[in-house]
């Protein structure tokens, strides 16, 4: 089995930044895409930012300029460096990575990790 786990997340003023980091353990052969997603109380959950297994990288366009996605191939971890927070950015923040595992290839989520944003 697999497992993602989350963390970094609290909670910081406006303007704050905080780093977010994801850790896939268990039977992994590879991991493909990997991504941060985030849902709000009462909102669908939406795609923040993503990275490929080249390292080609993608963001919603309200986190663009001030988030950045990154991974550690060596370490199975994807991070999300986010910087000028705005209260609009709190969220429970999911990771999900595309595995080739036992008994085969899927996407697996982390539980998530709480993101709070003050004005």
């Amino acid at each position: 089995q697999v497992q993602l786990v989350e963390s970094g997340g609290g909670l910081v003023q406006a303007g704050g930044s905080l780093r977010l980091s994801c850790a896939a353990s268990g039977i992994i052969f590879s991991i493909n895409a990997m991504g941060w997603y985030r849902q709000a109380p009462g909102k669908e959950r939406e795609l923040v930012a993503a990275i490929t297994g080249g390292g080609s990288a993608n963001y919603a366009d309200s986190v663009k300029g001030r988030f950045t996605i990154s991974r550690d191939n060596a370490k199975n971890t994807v991070n999300l460096q986010m910087n000028s927070l705005k209260p609009a950015d709190t969220a429970i923040y999911y990771c999900n990575a595309a595995v080739v595992s036992t008994p085969g290839y899927r996407n697996y989520w982390g539980q998530g990790t709480q993101v709070t944003v003050s004005s």
